[in-house]
């Protein structure tokens, strides 16, 4: 059974009458990286800052490794790491010299310890200059190593990629997968850029307005883009054609020139095709459309803005 890192329960914060988070649940498990979608102000800050204890829920329950973080705070604050925007550094010290800092903090953290978490976030060949002469992408590693020195459960990261060139955010991506799939490290990543999420994350949760609208693994998100996929088929008799295929499918048909388009999934394509041929059509080009997650979250949020107009 999979075990859950992370819980959180009907969470909600109240600013006066606007509820910024609103009835909030979800869990994490063992190694999965968690994305919470949405664009800027949906509420995804505020719900990292309530986990990481740095704001007090108005209604909710938060578990960190089974401990709650209401009755037992330090222990159960004490299984998570992470960075809310930026890394908290001290530029006029070097690398290494922040992490002997941070790790004064915590009992029992070793020099073997320091140079593992180094290794680990790749930067073993600059950890000894200073943080001021860093890219964004190096303070970003560092900040993970800080954030992994006392050995989390759960890794919390508000817009990892913000501000990192391509290169940045390919390597960002690649060591984050990394670390969940290797030290078995849960990460809860929050983002508006949705082509990057749809890359890194095993969950995704899309959010607007301090609601949760829909979670969906990566695989469900993946079968039902290809379920909604449009096919399109270019022939010499688009009319006749296009009524084979509504009499045979009992689906709609549109035509646009030569070609009739359609929804169906990829494996029913030779079918329809080898239909089509036997009944004389010629087939001159196939091509398929899939939508990409963010035109499903642009589809979900204007249907979620149009009941609220409907209301």
């Amino acid at each position: 059974m999979a075990k859950f890192v992370l819980e959180v329960n009907k969470l909600t914060k109240k600013y006066g009458e606007r509820a910024a988070v609103d009835n909030v649940s979800f869990e994490i498990i063992e190694g999965e990286i968690f994305g919470l979608i949405g664009p800027n102000g949906a509420g995804k800050t505020t719900i990292i800052k309530m986990i990481t204890g740095l704001a007090t829920p108005t209604n909710g329950e938060i578990y960190i490794d089974g401990i709650s973080l209401k009755k037992h705070f330090e222990k159960a604050i004490s299984r998570l790491g992470g960075i809310i925007e930026n890394p908290d550094l001290y530029s006029y010290m070097t690398g290494m010299e922040n992490l002997k800092f941070f790790a004064s903090l915590y009992p029992n953290i070793t020099q073997e310890k320091i140079d593992s978490v180094v290794k680990l976030v790749g930067m073993e060949k600059r950890i000894n200059d200073r943080v001021r002469n860093y890219s964004l992408g190096m303070k970003q590693r560092v900040g993970i190593a800080q954030a992994l020195l006392h050995d989390p459960k759960i890794l919390i990261l508000d817009e990892p990629t913000n501000g990192l060139d391509p290169n940045g955010i390919r390597d960002m991506r690649k060591f984050l997968i990394g670390l969940s799939r290797k030290k078995h490290i849960s990460i809860l990543v929050s983002s508006h850029i949705l082509s990057e999420m749809e890359q890194l994350c095993d969950t995704v949760a899309i959010i607007d307005g301090g609601k949760i609208l829909q979670i969906k693994t990566l695989e469900q998100i993946k079968r039902g883009l290809q379920e909604g996929q449009k096919v399109c088929i270019k022939v010499d008799y688009p009319n006749y054609a296009g009524k084979l295929v509504i009499l045979k499918y009992k689906i709609p048909v549109s035509l646009a020139g030569k070609t009739i388009m359609f929804n169906m999934e990829d494996s029913k394509i030779p079918e329809v095709t080898t239909m089509l041929m036997k009944e004389g059509i010629s087939i001159y080009g196939i091509n398929t459309i899939t939508k990409t997650l963010e035109e499903v979250f642009t589809e979900m949020l204007e249907q979620q803005h149009n009941k609220g107009q409907i209301r």
